[in-house]
């Protein structure tokens, strides 16, 4: 039953600090011919209540400290807009926005709005050869893969039609425990996938600019009026009919109650750190102010939790027969660190911070560096290099491990479905 509406269809357009294409998406919400409004994440996020509809635009808010999207997840103003989807309300996520919904679990939809997934940094593989990573973008096809009724922004696509739109990302790798996934696709989570012109889903580059699991390009929560997308239909008139079919579903004006997903996150176990033998490790710490570590410190200050933060870049270097002078030989290269702005530093004993290792379970930038300097400094000698980013967390004595579950649970430390960590002790 379609609503009857006296005034014109208001959208937020939601924006953070480092957010951008707030223009485009203003123009795409015209075109569909709805009200854009824009909302800053100082605003009182109360106002939220009385909008139609959201769209978290895409940039870089908070610069992506820690990780994209995870600063702008624990904001207030997305515990209002999961609030508002509860309700029925569409919800768009672009880009920088699915990230921020990633992270905030509102998709997929687990129990509790547990984190179920990750947008992990771009990986462009074909015949089993990594040929790039890091930021990508290109226009890319689209292909609708589900009904038109199961999303708020299918409903005037057809299952099957392709829309072709641009993407510009470093990290948009979907990466989905397999349960999960099967789940999300046979209730209709999965509403666009990368593929080729003539619809092909090819699961390698460059019909799969990034290395997603099974391609996909957007994901919903089980009721379909949360979207995440990592392209940008908001830059181009082919990607009209997402935002004109969001009005159509506001107009029918859905009355759903909230589903969750059946899956069950298994329990996140953070082991401790095994100091390897034939290796060195080198902690490097920024000269001037870690910005990324202020955030995260403030962030968790938002979130009732007083702890210090502080972090540093961690370096293990595992030999091989290497010479003696491989630890001098390798710092020289400037490779591991900017001497400019960084410097090697030490991890005191006995103090009482803790301190959490975190790296990526790929590892592409350790990878990426040994290749460096084997092939253009021609070392030799070194069996593997792996950078990990070393939190240190400084609590007060009163405090206990309820504060440090707590502080893991926001995962604005690491996301465990493509990262890892572990406690570290010098």
């Amino acid at each position: 039953m379609r609503r009857a509406f006296t005034q014109m269809i208001q959208i937020a357009i939601i924006q953070f600090p480092g957010s951008n294409c707030e223009t485009e998406s203003i123009a795409a919400i015209r075109r569909a011919g709805m009200e854009p409004v824009e909302f800053l994440w100082n605003q009182p996020y109360e106002l939220l209540e009385t909008f139609d509809g959201y769209v978290i635009v895409g940039g870089f808010s908070y610069e992506d400290r820690s990780r994209a999207g995870v600063i702008a997840s624990l904001d207030p103003v997305m515990k209002m807009v999961r609030e508002q989807s509860e309700s029925g309300k569409p919800v768009l996520g672009i880009c920088n926005g699915a990230q921020i919904l990633v992270e905030t679990g509102m998709v997929p939809g687990l129990s509790n709005y547990r984190i179920g997934l990750a947008l992990a940094p771009n990986r462009r593989e074909k015949d089993g050869h990594i040929l790039g990573t890091g930021f990508y973008n290109v226009f890319a096809h689209l292909k609708t893969s589900v009904d038109s009724n199961q999303s708020a922004f299918t409903r005037h696509l057809k299952k099957g039609d392709t829309i072709h739109i641009p993407l510009a990302h470093a990290e948009g790798r979907f990466i989905i425990p397999d349960e999960l996934l099967q789940e999300m696709i046979a209730h209709g989570q999965t509403p666009f996938r990368y593929s080729d012109q003539a619809g092909e889903i090819v699961n390698s580059f460059p019909v799969n600019p990034n290395g997603s699991v099974d391609n996909l390009a957007a994901i919903s929560n089980p009721n379909g009026n949360v979207m995440a997308i990592m392209p940008h239909p908001e830059r181009v008139p082919a990607g009209d009919p997402i935002f004109s079919s969001m009005r159509e579903y506001i107009e029918e004006n859905p009355t759903s109650k909230p589903v969750s997903c059946s899956y069950r996150a298994p329990a996140i176990e953070v082991g401790n750190y095994q100091h390897k033998p034939n290796s060195f490790e080198l902690p490097i710490k920024l000269v001037i102010t870690d910005n990324t570590a202020h955030s995260v410190h403030k962030a968790l200050e938002v979130a009732g939790i007083k702890v210090g933060i502080t972090r540093k870049t961690h370096w293990e270097v595992q030999l091989d027969n290497a010479t003696e002078s491989i630890r001098d030989d390798i710092i020289k290269t400037g490779e591991l660190f900017n001497s400019n702005k960084e410097y090697i530093t030490d991890i005191p004993e006995g103090d009482s911070k803790v301190r959490i290792l975190v790296h990526d379970k790929e590892d592409l930038v350790g990878k990426q560096k040994l290749e460096t300097l084997e092939d253009r400094f021609h070392l030799s000698g070194i069996k593997e290099i792996k950078r990990s980013t070393l939190w240190e967390i400084k609590m007060e004595p009163t405090e206990d491990e309820e504060t440090l579950k707590q502080i893991l649970d926001t995962h604005i430390l690491y996301n465990p479905y493509y990262q890892d960590a572990v406690y570290y002790s010098a």
